[in-house]
């Protein structure tokens, strides 16, 4: 399918090459005409572009707007003129338009669109000169060259090395956090499970001076934590944010429930600890010695007791348990993988910033992704002659004979063109190189060719299209017109809009008609390139 929508294209394109130089479309009605004042204008000059339509007084005629003259630009649109014919059934309707152009250069206003009743129309194309404007510099006063000033460069902070401190400041970043994370992970592998942290507790509170410096408040703090802790990670996970009331409550609920076998004595103790102990932190309350190392005795006690108390766990809340941790490990693990690779990528992306602002962007794009038409600028050219009559031309490939021949009639004879093409109209690049031969004393108009190139590029679906033409001598000395601009082809397999760059010289050697055609992307400064060092090699052997 791809292969033949590019050769219709192809086709569609290898019309214009001969229609163009053989005869020129012109669309118009009876009733519709337009002129111009001048087709010479300089610089900023303006054109008065006038349209007469003659139609009854019935009709609905609609002109152009906006910016449809475009390469030229409408400067202002006048209002529309009326006057009634003889008949008093039908008048005429005159609009005049003030356009200019502020670049020297040879420009075809386009055909313009009139409807009339919902029925359009179409004006012919007109071809325009605009010059540059002489400058007399005998008249101007000569002053002499003045001297050169050395002016001293401000101060400039290099800006690789603001992105290279970026750069170290990102890598920091991501060390720090996988030391941290490393060192959060040993922390947990160290902590011990809780009976063995609740054991060691109370030994170092028995190490302490704590007691014998009678620091009270101190010693019976600890001595609370390390049983409620130990209950909140076993029994009741709400333990260490709860009051004393609540946490025997919720004791006695689950022995109750028999969620722990525990014993009532066991309870009981425990409330009367931990009330004498908020008595000593929160109201200042004293207590002796040896009470204070009896409590100590009892809650070692008790948390044994508590430790016996809670029931085996069944295989079911094993295995649960296992899921459990499995799913947090796996969770963890995805978690440090996803923040590896956001550093890794903010890191890359941190680099390649740096290297487009240094380098700039099209090398780094070059460097990275590669350019088509960059690799064939920088290949091994091909130079060779091309039909009949024959036109030697340098391609950065060879161009290969279009399968299709087109036999058009024209005045007693039909030429038979030949064709050589590289590249996909819709493509990087596009090559396309004709030859037609004429009859003899044939006489060629390079007018007629320009104008049937626009008309052609707008059969072939091409949307604003800006076109310039100029005088062009190649190496091997003959003149021809080369025709370059830019236009708007919808793309029939993506059906998305692309924006093509053209250039297309037409020369009339040796009894035949050669077209050298180049259309690429715009602003791909590479195939740009490539057209001027093609148009630049076309040459012709005098021998032939």
């Amino acid at each position: 399918m791809k292969q033949l929508l590019e050769q219709i294209s192809v086709n569609k394109l290898m019309l214009f090459a001969v229609l163009g130089v053989l005869f020129l479309q012109q669309t118009s009605a009876q009733e519709i005409s337009s002129s111009i004042d001048t087709s010479q204008i300089k610089i900023g000059e303006q054109i008065r572009y006038k349209i007469n339509v003659e139609a009854d007084t019935t009709s609905t005629i609609v002109f152009p707007e906006g910016q449809t003259f475009m390469p030229l630009e409408m400067v202002e649109a006048y209002k529309i003129d009326t006057t009634k014919l003889k008949d008093a059934k039908s008048w005429k309707l005159t609009r005049e338009y003030a356009l200019t152009q502020w670049d020297s250069g040879g420009y075809t206003i386009p055909r313009q669109k009139i409807q009339v009743n919902n029925q359009s129309f179409f004006t012919d194309s007109v071809k325009v000169e605009v010059a540059t404007v002489a400058v007399d510099t005998t008249k101007q006063e000569i002053f002499p060259i003045k001297p050169t000033i050395e002016i001293e460069k401000p101060m400039q902070f290099p800006l690789w090395i603001l992105w290279v401190f970026i750069g170290l400041l990102v890598i920091a970043g991501i060390v720090f956090l996988i030391i941290k994370l490393r060192k959060r992970k040993l922390e947990k592998e160290k902590q011990l499970p809780p009976y063995e942290q609740a054991m060691q507790t109370l030994h170092k509170l028995d190490e302490s001076k704590t007691l014998e410096q009678g620091e009270m408040k101190t010693y019976y703090s600890t001595l609370t934590t390390a049983i409620k802790r130990y209950i909140d990670e076993e029994i009741d996970e709400r333990a260490l944010e709860s009051t004393t009331d609540e946490l025997i409550t919720r004791l006695n609920r689950l022995k109750k429930n028999q969620k722990i076998h525990l014993d009532q004595k066991v309870i009981d103790e425990l409330a009367e600890i931990l009330r004498r102990a908020d008595l000593i932190k929160f109201a200042g309350g004293g207590m002796d010695k040896l009470t204070a190392k009896n409590d100590r005795k009892l809650i070692e006690e008790d948390i044994n007791s508590i430790k016996q108390s809670k029931p085996e766990p069944t295989e079911e809340e094993r295995l649960q348990d296992e899921a459990y941790r499995e799913e947090k490990r796996r969770k963890k693990k995805r978690r440090t993988i996803i923040f590896s690779v956001a550093g890794g990528v903010f890191l890359i992306l941190a680099v390649v910033i740096g290297f487009v602002v240094v380098k700039g962007y099209n090398t780094v794009k070059d460097q990275v992704f590669g350019t088509p038409t960059k690799e064939l600028l920088q290949g091994e050219w091909v130079t060779s002659e091309y039909g009949n009559p024959p036109v030697k031309v340098s391609t950065p490939e060879v161009l290969r004979r279009s399968s299709d021949s087109l036999n058009l009639p024209t005045q007693g004879q039909a030429p038979n063109p030949e064709i050589f093409t590289y590249g996909a109209l819709m493509g990087n690049f596009h090559i396309m190189v004709t030859t037609v031969p004429f009859p003899p004393n044939t006489k060629f108009d390079f007018d007629k060719a320009v104008d049937g190139i626009y008309n052609e590029m707008e059969k072939n679906g091409a949307r604003n299209i800006l076109m310039k033409d100029e005088k062009f001598t190649i190496p091997s000395g003959q003149e021809g017109v080369k025709v370059f601009g830019s236009a708007v082809y919808k793309n029939l397999l993506t059906q998305k809009d692309e924006e093509k760059s053209y250039t297309i010289l037409n020369l009339a050697v040796n009894g035949g008609f050669e077209q050298i055609m180049i259309i690429y992307n715009k602003n791909d400064e590479y195939a740009e390139e490539i057209a001027n060092r093609v148009i630049n090699s076309v040459e012709f052997n005098s021998e032939n």
